[in-house]
């Protein structure tokens, strides 16, 4: 199958009636606009709430200052440009600001300004903090999306960071599996690249982000195999986004349909209260409640899933939301708090952690720890042009 061809113009999907076109545009000026036509036969065009529609194209919702830009306060784990230190043993590469679907919910839409910089396309300064931490096991490389890299460039990252012997894993953060899976198969640069550094010792990976049953389709699990036959390893993780998969029955399916073709079902999300979000947002215990009726109606494989949030503190798994009560645990912690157990208040329209009174207590907000990186949080609510969509680096081989 030819690659697909990429739209960043919205007037170029006449499936979307021209007023409505007019109305997107405004939000196309100001955010990123990037879907292919591979992806879009996806939709249901006579259905005006259809869940993958609503994942790539713009909603006007998009233009409410709702939340904040930076709401995980991922500047405060940088350590270096374009590499975060977040946890003991894992460190984060921001390696691409441009993601092969640019999907509506991102919680990192900071990246999709023409006044942020964040991604790096010198990597070295990351790559020597890495190699002078010998605690750094794990390297996710994301963005963006890692999989629009082209194959050469993916390369030198990877050879570096395995000439490093303490990284044992590597994580590529993507949507390509599911948005442009023909970039998996039809390379086999990228698959005998994954061959070359994915072993039995020192594995790969694959990050992916599937967030509908409906996106796994057969060319999503010929991509799936080509990934496992080379080597790496394929999890998904995917936040409960209200009109898209807020249902125990499709929630339900996504863990089987996952389980049956070898991905392995990693995270559910609280979805991050960012900037432009309030669409897909949903009160802490009903998404708590669909996760628990969705794991009632799989198999054991399904039910490995976690549900958490990626705080500013740490990842908080929810274990239990009865009787107006949150009861929670430090999955992983910024300060070494692992496995702290929490029981908070739960008021009915509580969406995240810092709406639970009394939450404060568990957790401060940390300081920078670099002043040469910008903050995000403060930013004005919109940007004043039009972010880039496309970079040098999207060349698929």
């Amino acid at each position: 199958m030819a690659q697909p061809k990429y739209i960043t113009d919205i007037d170029k999907i006449m499936e979307i009636p021209e007023h409505e076109r007019q109305k997107l545009k405004q939000i196309t000026e100001k955010f990123v606009f990037r879907v292919n036509d591979y992806y879009l036969k996806l939709v249901d065009w006579n259905d005006p709430n259809d869940p993958i529609k609503k994942l790539v194209i713009p909603n006007e919702g998009e233009l409410s200052e709702y939340g904040r830009w930076d709401a995980s306060d991922e500047d405060t784990n940088y350590v270096v440009l374009g590499c975060q230190h977040k946890y003991r043993t894992t460190a984060l590469l921001i390696v691409s600001e441009v993601c092969g679907a640019y999907c509506r919910y991102c919680f990192r839409k900071r990246l999709f300004r023409n006044d942020v910089k964040e991604a790096m396309s010198d990597v070295s300064p990351g790559i020597e903090y890495i190699a002078k931490h010998p605690e750094i096991n794990n390297v996710l490389l994301t963005g963006g999306d890692s999989l629009i890299l082209a194959t050469p460039k993916l390369e030198m990252i990877l050879d570096q960071l395995r000439d490093i012997e303490h990284v044992k894993v590597i994580r590529l953060g993507s949507k390509i599996p599911v948005f442009n899976p023909m970039r998996i198969y039809e390379d086999e640069k990228l698959l005998d690249l994954i061959r070359k550094h994915s072993s039995a010792e020192r594995r790969i990976y694959v990050m992916a982000h599937i967030n509908h049953p409906r996106e796994i389709t057969p060319e999503a699990k010929r991509g799936f195999e080509a990934l496992h036959q080379a080597g790496a390893i394929v999890v998904n993780q995917t936040p409960i986004l209200r009109g898209i998969n807020d249902n125990a029955d499709v929630l339900a399916e996504l863990l089987d349909r996952l389980s049956w073709a070898g991905v392995t079902p990693y995270y559910f999300f609280i979805n991050r209260p960012v900037a432009g979000n309030r669409d897909f947002v949903l009160p802490l215990e009903q998404v708590y409640r669909l996760v628990e009726e969705a794991k009632a109606k799989t198999s054991g494989l399904g039910k490995r899933i976690r549900l958490s949030m990626s705080h500013t503190s740490g990842k908080i798994e929810i274990l239990a939301i009865e009787n107006g009560k949150a009861y929670l645990k430090y999955h992983q912690s910024r300060d070494d708090d692992y496995g702290k157990f929490m029981v908070l208040d739960c008021p009915k329209d509580a969406s995240w952690f810092d709406d639970l009174p009394g939450s404060e207590q568990y957790w401060q907000k940390p300081e920078k720890k670099s002043d040469h990186i910008v903050s995000v949080n403060d930013m004005p609510a919109m940007p004043q042009k039009k972010v880039r969509a496309q970079s040098s680096e999207v060349a698929m081989h």
